[in-house]
């Protein structure tokens, strides 16, 4: 005598994450994200400096027990930068993944379960704007809109848009075909009710296993923006302006203002990836339906 899957023992048995051992590399990459962001947020607790204070008799100081990372070409405290440099860096990801994320989302669901004319039009929509890298969106919206953090973000989140609601539209597929969702319908649940309250929050974790890789993509993407002038503006700190600013000491064997906000950006990128692929193979790993 078979058994009958109702609703509750359906939800039961969905996605029993793997339970896998974590490796070094992600707790180190997970400390190294958690002090940049604390120190990002209690910048002006933890500079020992005013990020922008000049001091014309230290030009392109070496490290030293005053500065730790030495001074740029105006003299101003690199420790201090780079954590204020923090705020800029971290903050514009965040709002594009933010975006993205809600917005890939909300379309891919409505695409996925709908279907019909409303998926072929999103779905067309979709791939004219992965026509565009999402570096030349940013140049173009910089050009339109002037320069500064607001106009790259902007333009980052539409451009991110698509990938977020491509992979969400083909889970949502996936998961409408399960049985747990046909044990719903038959209860009488309305199909705006099992996409919200039960399909979503089963595809939420790979999306947002996605997102977090896509949050260093969108840091290296914004740093050279600010790289090329035009993101963050000069005198604001910036990881990506502070290499730029930098340039002009490298004719003169002044490496260490380049060199330390690259590797900020390199570390924070990886420290990102490491967390986003750990993140990945353990929703992987889950029990389907």
């Amino acid at each position: 005598m078979s058994a009958v899957m109702t609703p509750t023992t359906a939800v039961k048995v969905i996605r029993a994450p793997r339970r896998r051992r974590s490796s070094g590399l992600f707790y180190a990459s997970a400390i190294v994200l958690t002090v940049v962001a604390l120190a990002a947020i209690f910048a002006p607790l933890v500079a020992p400096y005013d990020p922008d204070a000049v001091d014309f008799l230290s030009f392109y100081g070496s490290p030293s027990a005053a500065h730790w990372l030495g001074t740029d070409g105006l003299g101003r405290d690199m420790l201090s930068r780079m954590i204020f440099g923090a705020r800029t860096a971290l903050l514009g990801p965040l709002l594009v993944v933010i975006v993205s994320t809600v917005f890939g989302v909300l379309l891919g669901l409505v695409a996925a379960w709908r279907g019909g004319w409303i998926d072929a039009a999103l779905s067309r929509v979709f791939e004219v704007v992965f026509a565009f890298p999402s570096l030349l969106i940013g140049i173009m919206a910089v050009a339109l809109f002037g320069k500064g953090l607001t106009a790259p973000v902007i333009a980052m989140s539409i451009a991110y848009i698509p990938y977020v609601a491509r992979l969400t539209r083909s889970l949502v597929i996936a998961e409408r075909t399960r049985p747990y969702v046909a044990a719903y319908r038959v209860q009488g649940f309305s199909e705006p009710w099992i996409a919200l309250r039960r399909v979503l929050p089963n595809v939420t974790p790979i999306v947002g296993a996605q997102s977090t890789l896509n949050f260093g993509y969108v840091l290296a993407e914004l740093a050279a923006l600010s790289f090329l002038g035009l993101g963050v503006q000069a005198p604001t700190a910036d990881w990506g302006s502070m290499i730029n600013e930098a340039k002009a000491g490298l004719i003169s064997g002044h490496f260490i203002p380049a060199l330390v906000p690259a590797l900020a950006v390199v570390i924070v990128v990886v420290a990102v990836n490491i967390i986003g692929e750990e993140l990945s193979e353990r929703i992987g790993g889950g029990v389907s339906l």
